[in-house]
């Protein structure tokens, strides 16, 4: 499987992960994704290394305190977090990869809005 990367960016922050070529992308219309236009790509935390950045990463957390929101301190740009959805993984934001080795076979959009009545359709999807 090929290796991706992205940044943040001002580009403190630089990750990469191993995966398809083609992936499943979310959009989920939160308060917090809707806002920002996190584009979810769900990477095995195994596949996931972070090369730079440790200490320019800030968390932020809200609701159940279960996501771990981290955003570059100096661009404010959150690259990828821990989702509360699938808490195994990274989600990385798509519009952070780098272009040209990750293309999106299937996008699926999530009500989190209403996140309680829709978690488990979306989970037996990604």
């Amino acid at each position: 499987m090929p290796i991706h990367t992205g940044q943040c960016h001002c580009g403190a922050v630089r990750f990469s992960f191993e995966g398809p070529s083609s992936v499943t992308m979310t959009n989920c219309n939160c308060s917090a994704c809707g806002l920002t236009g996190f584009q979810h790509v769900f990477v095995p935390q195994e596949n996931f290394t972070l090369i730079s950045g440790t200490e320019d990463l800030t968390q932020y957390q809200f609701g159940t305190r279960t996501a771990k929101h981290l955003f570059c301190r100096n661009c404010g740009v959150k690259a990828f977090y821990r989702p509360r959805s699938h808490p195994e993984s990274y989600s990385v934001n798509y519009r952070a990869v780098t272009p040209g080795t990750l293309t999106i076979s299937e996008v699926i959009p999530f009500d989190g809005q209403n996140w309680e009545d829709n978690i488990k359709a979306l989970k037996e999807k990604t």
